[in-house]
C-alpha cells in the first residue's frame, strides 16, 4: 500500500520542523478549507495537549482528537472513515501541531479541566 497524502505532508513537516510554504500548499491542496482552518488553529495555539487527550479549541466548542478521530459533527457525518485522507480540521490541526512540536502542552488531565468549563 502506498503512502497517503496526509502521511506525505506530515513527513515533510517533520523533516522541516516548521510550517513551510510548501507544506501549507500541500495541506491546502489535500484538505482545502479544512486545511486553512487547521493551519489557523495551530498558529493561534488552539491545539491543547493534555495527559489524556489532545483537544482543539474551535469557535463554538472544544473537540477531543484521539487516535486520528474527532468528536466533531463533521467527522461523524461528512467524512468517509475508510479514506485516510479525509479528516476534519481538528484532526488536521493535531497532525500539524504534533509534526512541528507546536501543541500547547498542559501537564494535567483534560477530564479535570473539563469540569470547570
Amino acid at each position: 500500500m502506498g503512502v497517503t497524502a496526509v502521511e506525505e505532508w506530515v513527513a515533510d513537516l517533520e523533516a522541516a520542523g516548521e510550517l513551510t510554504p510548501d507544506a501549507v500548499s500541500a495541506i491546502v491542496a489535500v484538505h482545502d478549507d479544512r486545511g486553512h482552518q487547521a493551519i489557523e488553529a495551530v498558529g493561534e495555539s488552539r491545539v491543547k495537549q493534555y495527559r489524556d487527550f489532545t483537544v482543539v479549541v474551535g469557535h463554538d466548542d472544544e473537540y477531543i482528537v484521539e487516535d486520528g478521530g474527532c468528536t466533531c459533527a463533521d467527522s461523524e457525518y461528512n467524512l468517509d472513515p475508510d479514506d485516510p485522507d479525509q479528516l476534519c480540521w481538528h484532526a488536521i490541526a493535531v497532525r500539524i501541531a504534533e509534526a512541528i512540536g507546536a501543541g500547547d502542552e498542559h501537564d494535567m488531565w483534560y477530564s479535570e479541566v473539563r469540569e470547570f468549563l
